[in-house]
């Protein structure tokens, strides 16, 4: 791949994931890829990348996170420091890693930027996962101010798309949706969503992102992470992007929300203000549009799909 820097050698950890396999898509061809832990070095070694899109990570949705915070914790703290330590000793020049909106404080003012990552806590239900992806960033700074090191991260918000994991008891809300939507369609009974529908939330399609990440690793030049989402006026209600799949699955059965089941937090509200400075015409792809190719690759894999 050629970039604004000259040819680059890039590796893409947890390259089989939801995002590492659009950005494959993106770029048109494979890309070199690697699992974490113990192996890191030697892919390293073998690979001598000049660059790396760092997105492996032990991730899950609320429910998961709420049972396994210390294996959350100890998990991506070792997979971080692995990669990040690697890049350096291997002469990297740049390492895009991958951070959530999750990690921000709970209580806070809305919307979120870029410089409040550190300012509090965060929300009890996924404090492992949140503090071990804060730490990346602290890495980061770290190595910035003691090797001159330029290692970023991105922060996406809510993302989904094609090659996610459709668990639906320990995945994301839209993928445990479409899933959930799917078999009720097949077994003819009512659809249950958990939580009351009410909470908010900002979607990113896994081929923007894919866009975007290129972008970063080409072009975006500070340490400080940026915001990689759909303006604050695209957020989301959880019920409006159910609606969105049973319309996309041609669901016409009931629709019932179990409020007995945690929202989480009722918002995370990101500002794109940063992209937007850089990227003042980027074009998100229609919020319906993408749940469509979603619902549609996820029928025609059911079969392979993780889940």
């Amino acid at each position: 791949m050629n970039g604004s820097v000259g040819p680059m050698r890039v590796l893409v950890t947890g390259g089989s994931g939801l995002v590492g396999r659009a950005i494959e898509r993106v770029v048109k061809e494979e890309k070199l890829l690697a699992k974490h832990s113990s192996d890191t070095r030697a892919v390293f070694e073998r690979h001598r990348p000049t660059h790396v899109i760092h997105l492996a990570a032990m991730v899950g949705g609320l429910f998961r996170n709420m049972r396994q915070n210390l294996d959350f914790w100890r998990n991506n703290v070792f997979i971080n420091d692995n990669v990040l330590q690697a890049a350096h000793d291997f002469d990297v020049v740049k390492v895009v890693s991958c951070l959530s909106t999750c990690i921000f404080p709970d209580k806070t003012t809305y919307p979120i930027d870029e410089s409040m990552i550190h300012n509090g806590p965060p929300h009890e239900t996924n404090f492992g996962y949140a503090y071990a992806k804060r730490m990346i960033d602290v890495q980061n700074r770290a190595l910035f101010q003691q090797y001159g090191r330029r290692y970023t991260a991105v922060i996406p918000t809510n993302v989904f798309g094609p090659h996610d994991n459709y668990n639906i008891e320990d995945g994301h809300v839209l993928p445990g949706l479409i899933h959930k939507t799917y078999l009720a369609k097949k077994e003819g009974t009512p659809l249950q969503v958990w939580g009351s529908g009410r909470a908010l939330r900002q979607f990113i399609y896994s081929l923007d992102l894919a866009r975007l990440f290129l972008w970063v690793l080409r072009e975006y030049d500070e340490v400080e992470p940026i915001i990689l989402s759909v303006g604050e006026e695209d957020e989301l209600s959880i019920k409006f992007a159910a609606d969105a799949v049973v319309e996309a699955l041609g669901f016409e059965g009931d629709v019932i929300y179990d409020t007995s089941k945690a929202d989480g937090q009722f918002k995370k509200t990101a500002s794109n203000a940063k992209l937007r400075k850089y990227l003042p015409d980027f074009k998100f792809t229609p919020f319906r549009a993408a749940i469509k190719e979603t619902c549609d690759w996820f029928v025609a894999n059911y079969d392979s799909a993780r889940k």
